[in-house]
């Protein structure tokens, strides 16, 4: 047994910053555990290469939720990263912030300190933004924070079918206002992924007491005397436990955070006991309060060869697109794919929007756990995301057994609310498709289809094809004591030397992508931490 004065379970998007910031001024002995392994795979460091981890086991737990009542018992294919960096080493890479609004609700139920004014410098701190410094946006911070290398001629014509639908013109979406349409900014530098393994490790794994343990599960917390006194996990089949003099730091993620606690005796009881495992501590919240945003997509076939398809379908152009990429960092394969989109309200009554519009410059026929298979003639993608969904899930050990999955079971369209805004969303996408700017580019709408014209129509295509945005959050979530699982200080209730740090404690989710917000949390605990030691 070793000892170190903070231990951090999880070395993903927010564990990365934990163990980097708590080590910074060399004062503390920090170990890391990571379940996976090192980001050494090529596909992580190319912005495009996102794809070929979608469904690649070595770097991904790969799991599926329970069958959803409400989509005709389809079970969701949810991929997370099992690497340094976690999923921020996987993931689409788009930055988004969230509407400020959502973090004034935060502390309307009752989080003090998580109010937007309060979260901003936090978002700032992390950010190098190749935009430079300002009011919104951080210069010199280890987060790269960049454009889309090129404006592309698809682009370009959405984002004015938009504007010509009705929006407006936004070229900050984490600026003064979200709503309108715009370019998105991604986590990239130099044409790379800058994810957090990037961001804060590289810079931190060389000191001398900072301990990176790859290819190491957690398996449970040890609690004596009301106290979190150690870690035992598995490294490469190896039983180990490390002893920690201050804290032990949750930063597993939605599900496997919850996993963890649960595993340790810290949940639901009636649980725990169904499972033979001893109950710690009784706290119901642990595993609820699942949310995510829930998203429906539209399909288009081109008329000019200017898509990703024509790549993905064509041997020398996807030499060449390496070769661009490989010797110059250039091309197609240097941006994220994820190029731009919108922000707007299902409702003019609502104050702030509550739908997303993802546009990308590809179509696929199939998409699942074994990957995505693009059309076979040029295509692209407009998708309406849910943002403010009500339907709230659960994530469940199924077992004592650490490596088994646990259960998510996510409850989307629990509500009218949650169906008619997704309606909404694709009335809308197709309002932007038909306007003069974009007319032009498009042969036919292949999914869901001009034969889906009804409400009736849209939500029978919605129950059969939409899914989770994999936005998941709120599995241990932030508030006073009665049902959530941590306080404001991010110290779970009840127990000494234990906190939970990512983005299972945000009390709803943001309406955006969430891996900013989550480093964004990071960065606060990483001060309130430090403070309290």
């Amino acid at each position: 047994m070793d000892t170190y004065d903070y231990i951090v379970a999880g070395a993903g998007s927010a564990g990365c910053c934990v163990a980097a910031r708590l080590s910074e001024s060399g004062r503390y002995r920090v170990l890391l555990l990571e379940a996976g392994g090192k980001d050494s795979n090529r596909w992580i460091h190319m912005p495009m290469g996102f794809s070929r981890l979608f469904a690649n086991p070595a770097v991904n737990w790969m799991y599926e939720s329970e069958p959803e009542p409400e989509l005709e018992h389809r079970t969701l294919y949810q991929p997370r990263g099992k690497v340094l960096g976690g999923t921020s080493s996987i993931n689409g890479m788009v930055y988004m912030r969230g509407n400020h609004a959502d973090y004034d609700e935060w502390r309307q139920r009752g989080c003090d300190g998580w109010d937007w004014d309060s979260v901003l410098p936090y978002f700032r701190k992390a950010e190098d933004n190749q935009r430079g410094g300002g009011e919104y946006h951080g210069s010199g911070g280890p987060l790269r924070v960049s454009d889309q290398p090129k404006r592309t001629e698809l682009a370009d014509r959405m984002i004015e079918a938009a504007v010509q639908a009705g929006l407006p013109r936004n070229d900050d979406f984490n600026g003064a206002q979200q709503e309108g349409a715009g370019y998105f900014q991604s986590t990239t530098g130099k044409h790379r992924r800058w994810s957090t393994a990037t961001a804060y490790l590289r810079p931190a794994r060389h000191r001398s007491n900072l301990m990176i343990h790859t290819n190491a599960l957690a398996t449970r917390i040890v609690i004596r005397d009301g106290r979190a006194r150690a870690i035992s996990y598995v490294r490469n089949g190896v039983r180990c436990t490390a002893e920690a003099r201050g804290e032990i730091i949750v930063c597993g993620g939605v599900f496997n955070s919850p996993q963890l606690l649960q595993l340790s005796g810290i949940g639901p009881g009636a649980l725990l006991q169904e499972h033979g495992i001893e109950v710690v501590r009784d706290v119901p919240a642990v595993g609820l309060h699942l949310q995510d945003h829930f998203y429906v997509r539209m399909a288009f076939r081109c008329t000019k060869p200017i898509t990703m398809n024509d790549i993905a379908n064509s041997l020398p152009r996807k030499v060449i697109a390496g070769l661009q990429y490989f010797l110059f960092h250039g091309g197609p394969l240097a941006a994220n794919g994820v190029t731009a989109g919108a922000f707007a309200r299902s409702d003019p009554r609502l104050e702030r929007p509550d739908l997303q519009f993802n546009f990308t410059p590809w179509s696929y026929a199939t998409r699942d756990r074994h990957g995505a298979v693009a059309h076979p003639f040029p295509g692209f993608s407009l998708s309406a995301v849910h943002l403010r969904p009500e339907g709230r899930g659960s994530v469940r050990v199924t077992s004592p057994d650490p490596l088994l999955p646990p259960a998510i079971r996510f409850n989307f369209l629990q509500t009218p609310y949650d169906l008619q805004a997704l309606i909404t969303g694709m009335r809308l996408g197709r309002k932007i498709t038909e306007q003069p700017a974009l007319a032009p580019y498009i042969a036919e709408e292949i999914v869901p289809g001009p034969s889906v014209n009804t409400d009736a129509e849209f939500e029978a295509n919605i129950r059969r094809t939409a899914i989770s945005n994999l936005h998941p959050v709120g599995t241990c979530r932030m508030g006073p004591e009665s049902d959530t699982v941590v306080d404001p200080r991010l110290r779970v209730h009840g127990i000494e030397g234990l906190r939970v740090v990512d983005a299972s404690i945000m009390p709803t989710v943001p309406a955006g992508n969430t891996n900013a917000p989550t480093i964004m949390i990071a960065e606060k605990a990483s001060d309130m931490i430090l403070a309290d030691a």
